[in-house]
């Protein structure tokens, strides 16, 4: 009944528009939202970046949000009702923010380890991302707020995502690309999605008629919105015939009074604009956003409120991946007195997520060194040495400053306070300023240097700027970027850096000038950085110094990881080895004390030439804004690493199995077809990867004692599995029960196996619990050109164990052909 009274307001108020006020539906009225209209009771609708945290429409360290762990540490959990929780608090965040619509999840594929923006993506399987997925839109839209699974499709790498054709056959596209999208609209209905910038097989995907209308909402019954990635739509008809039904942002788009022309010139039905406007007004009344339509999450209904902090800690801790742990040298349980070496920079600073739109400021960051610091009290000596220092970009000045906006004739429009060197406004600026009267904008700051000595000053941005220290003139250009793609010369930028000689206080001024014109023009962009570093020891002198913390210490801890030039929005990897001498680094520190802890901060996989020296490895992903304090839970063993690989880690580069994601003359071949991650691993002959899907260890042991498997009885159900094991060990654990089907081997053009379920239990020492998967029809069905789904018939293997290449259980299963 709810529905029914929603969908006739709908058609009550699509029926009292006229052409224009229907179009006006289907474009940004500014960077982050859609207009109101009074005379149909409809308000203003706010969307929002949301991957790992809700940022609203401010991107300002002035605005904060809670920042929870990165997709990728998600899916490390496995565990559905957990990223139910943190899509729940996703919700949370963004009802506080003003915002009705959260632009997430990700659900990508890690095609090749080189993709740059994996960190905001889930996995290499597409039924553990399509499950994941649903369980986020779901938990988000518990809360009433709707989401945009992204990116539909084929955007699976960063280089030329604006105009890259990606070239794969029907059935390839269709059983991993398409997979995550059709589970995630298939179980959790998601009130919206974005479409991709690339094109599939020659269409943009802004303007697919075939994948957009056919596919997604006649075959799949999805009656969200579709949302065109910002500034990704090109082409007024193409874009309206094919499906797209809001062009973001504005209010400079290709719909406006482009498709009233269109319309009225016979080039596009205005029925076609009616289908388009009508879902537009679904997304508001299930929001809450038009009059006379019950909301889809009535206030009465919505979830208790939930501890951001609270959550963001426990999510980390439940990511973290042990990878190693000879000796069981964790947890540690330092005795009074013992001496600890905490070592690296991001130790200090920790990289708590991924560069990009996935990146929100937080209200405060828990460092390894603040929460190992916490934990360890006074009883414990800590020593801390950065040891190898991987960034490249000079960090923030770390001094409060105050932002002027200044007009073209320099009159003053309006001030910001900044907290740090970072200038960041997108789609509003401070006071209400309007954007067309901007013409400078001037960022003071008073830097106060800890010791003498030769400082490093730097400007990180696109544009003309002058710096000024002290009075003292020491640039005045202009910054250009590199390639054609605005994201990423918005999110990458170029830096310049000069020394500065500093013994006491000095005021540093930077002066941004507007560009004439831009990408983000319209709807209000301005960023920069003025960086700042203190004299620092060489970097020889810096390992040397961790050397011998080491050396002095019971145990080290040495903590790792990528950089935001490596892993970010807008570039993809070059490489997979840790940036600049970290490497180095553990292998000094190792020499000295065999009890090496190491802790990776990367969100994707990176090269581990030490990992079978050192004693223990922790992949702790982009860990969120309570990092240090979930490190020092899991290092001391308050929890417990529960977390397990949802993508497959490389021993080296040359044993990728896709490794190529530059587009030759604009094209991108996936010549690889079904056969990436683990798929391709099962069937590489010599070369073995580090560690498998799937794979990781906990604080106890677990025996695989059972498996029972029964045809499954509902449409769309393979089999019922369960599977028995038992905690061996003497603490409570978690374990991850992964279900594989494997072929019997005689059709090469099918994978091995698949991951076909799985289930997270929990058990106390000696306790024997029932893991129950179920296995979905598909994982026995292929894509047949011309038939469709398709299942094929013979003897499988259902396997059940740890990981893709730890299966201890199997048994036979019969399917017979339909």
């Amino acid at each position: 009944m709810t529905e029914h009274a929603r969908e006739a307001a709908v058609q009550a108020a699509l029926a009292a528009l006229d052409l224009p006020a229907k179009v006006a539906l289907l474009a940004g009225a500014d960077m982050w939202s859609l207009p109101a209209n009074e005379e149909i009771g409809l308000g203003r609708l706010v969307m929002s970046d949301g991957p790992a945290g809700v940022r609203g429409e401010q991107w300002t360290p002035d605005d904060p949000s809670v920042s929870i762990p990165s997709p990728t540490a998600l899916a490390a959990t496995w565990d559905l009702e957990l990223v139910r929780r943190a899509g729940r608090l996703l919700a949370q965040e963004a009802r506080r923010k003003g915002a009705h619509v959260v632009l997430a999840p990700t659900v990508n594929l890690h095609r090749s380890p080189r993709g740059g923006r994996h960190f905001e993506c889930y996995s290499e399987d597409p039924l553990l991302t399509g499950e994941l997925g649903a369980a986020l839109v779901s938990g988000v839209q518990d809360g009433g707020v709707a989401t945009t699974p992204k990116h539909f499709v084929g955007n699976d790498s960063e280089t030329d995502r604006y105009t890259v054709d990606v070239r794969l056959d029907e059935r390839t596209l269709r059983e991993l690309y398409l997979a995550p999208f059709e589970i995630i609209v298939k179980k959790a209905s998601p009130w919206g999605l974005m479409a991709a910038y690339n094109a599939v097989n020659g269409p943009s995907m802004t303007e697919h008629q075939e994948l957009n209308n056919r596919v997604l909402r006649e075959e799949w019954g999805f009656d969200g919105v579709l949302v065109s990635d910002w500034t990704g739509a090109r082409d007024t008809v193409r874009a309206a015939l094919g499906g797209l039904d809001v062009a973001m942002p504005g209010p400079a788009t290709v719909y406006g009074e482009h498709l009233v022309k269109a319309v009225r010139e016979g080039l596009v039905p205005e029925r076609t604009v009616d289908e388009l406007a009508r879902r537009v007004l679904r997304l508001a009344a299930r929001v809450g956003l038009l009059a006379g339509a019950p909301a889809a999450v009535p206030a009465e209904r919505l979830p208790a409120r939930i501890d951001g902090e609270a959550l963001a800690r426990e999510l980390a801790a439940r990511s973290f991946v042990l990878l190693r742990n000879e000796g069981g040298v964790l947890p540690l349980a330092p005795a009074p007195g013992a001496k600890v070496a905490l070592i690296g920079a991001a130790a200090a600073e920790a990289r708590i997520g991924g560069g990009g739109s996935a990146q929100v400021f937080p209200t405060r960051v828990v460092s390894p060194l603040d929460g190992l610091s916490a934990a360890l009290g006074s009883e414990v000596g800590l020593s801390y040495a950065v040891g190898a220092d991987p960034r490249t970009f000079v960090p923030p000045a770390g001094f409060p400053g105050r932002a002027e906006l200044l007009g073209t004739d320099g009159e003053l429009l309006g001030t910001a306070a900044t907290v740090d060197g970072s200038v960041r406004w997108l789609g509003t600026l401070p006071g209400g300023v309007a954007f067309d009267r901007l013409r400078r904008v001037v960022l003071t700051t008073t830097v106060t240097p800890e010791r003498s000595g030769e400082h490093l000053v730097a400007i990180r941005g696109v544009g003309h700027y002058r710096l000024e220290a002290a009075g003292e003139p020491l640039f005045d250009g202009v910054l250009l970027p590199e390639g054609e793609d605005p994201a990423a010369a918005f999110l990458n930028p170029p830096e310049r850096r000069f020394a500065l000689e500093l013994t006491g206080p000095a005021e540093i001024r930077l002066t941004f000038t507007m560009p004439e014109a831009s990408a983000f023009s319209a709807f209000g962009l301005v960023s920069f950085t003025l960086g700042h570093a203190e004299p620092t020891a060489s970097a020889d002198e810096l390992i040397e110094q961790a050397v011998e913390a080491a050396r002095a210490a019971e145990v080290a801890v040495v903590v790792v990881g990528t950089t935001e030039e490596v892993e970010s929005e807008g570039v993809d990897r070059s490489c997979l080895r840790l940036p600049g001498r970290q490497d180095e680094l553990v292998a000094r520190v190792l020499a000295v004390n065999p009890r090496t802890v190491v802790v990776v901060n990367a969100g994707a996989p990176v090269l581990m030439p030490w990992r079978e020296q050192v004693a223990a490895v922790l992949l702790a992903w982009f860990p969120g804004q309570e990092a240090g304090a979930a490190l020092a839970d899991v290092l001391l063993g308050l929890a417990e690493p529960g977390g397990r690989l949802p993508t497959t880690w490389p021993a080296e580069e040359a044993d990728a199995p896709v490794w190529e994601v530059t587009p030759t003359d604009g094209r991108l071949a996936y010549e690889e077809g079904l056969f990436i991650g683990y798929r391709a691993w099962q069937r590489r002959a010599g070369a073995q990867p580090a560690y498998w899907f799937g794979a990781g260890q906990g604080y106890t042991e677990w025996a695989y004692e059972g498996l029972e498997a029964r045809r499954g009885e509902q449409p769309g159900v393979l089999a019922e599995v369960c599977v028995r094991v038992r905690n061996t060990g003497a603490r409570t654990g978690r374990e991850v029960v992964q279900v594989y089907l494997a072929t019997d081997g005689v059709d090469r053009s099918r994978p091995d196996r698949q991951l076909a379920g799985f289930a997270v239990v929990e058990a106390a020492p000696g306790e024997c619990v029932t893991a129950r998967v179920t296995v979905p029809e598909r994982a026995a069905q292929t894509w047949a050109a011309g038939r469709g789904w398709v299942t094929r018939p013979g003897t499988y293997t259902v396997e059940a164990g740890r990981s893709a290449a730890d299966r201890p259980l199997v048994l036979a299963l019969e399917v017979g052909g339909i």
